[in-house]
């Protein structure tokens, strides 16, 4: 997880998006446990009621489960359905903003898919 919190968003959201994150990174497997409210709230010296908020999300979202008296635990097919949902979002918030600008300069597909391998020579 994320070492600091910052002020862009509430900091139940950014709890929720840093065990997403480690989710996808594999740095938590299906069936791994969850880091506990109370660990969260004393290293982020954060509201517990905050940090349980973060955790519900993902259990809402279907990413988490609880088990009654042991803790929240990442739910099998999360790393799948996490990759899928950021995936239509790329798509949503870059991709398709990308090629609408595009097709306003009457670009080609071949042009614009050299850019892109121009800018992945990292």
């Amino acid at each position: 997880m994320r070492v600091v919190l910052d002020d862009t968003k509430p900091i139940f959201q950014q709890i929720y998006e840093m065990i997403e994150n480690d989710i996808v990174e594999g740095e938590l497997q299906e069936g791994d446990q969850i880091i506990s409210t109370t660990e969260i709230s004393k290293f982020y010296q954060v509201n517990r009621a905050t940090a349980q908020k973060g955790l519900q999300m993902l259990v809402e979202e279907g990413y988490a489960y609880k088990q009654r008296g042991v803790g929240i635990f990442v739910a099998e097919g999360a790393t799948e359905r996490i990759m899928k949902k950021r995936k239509e979002a790329f798509h949503l918030e870059y991709i398709k903003p990308i090629l609408e600008e595009a097709k306003r300069l009457k670009m080609t597909k071949s042009e614009v898919i050299k850019f892109i391998e121009e800018g992945n020579d990292d």
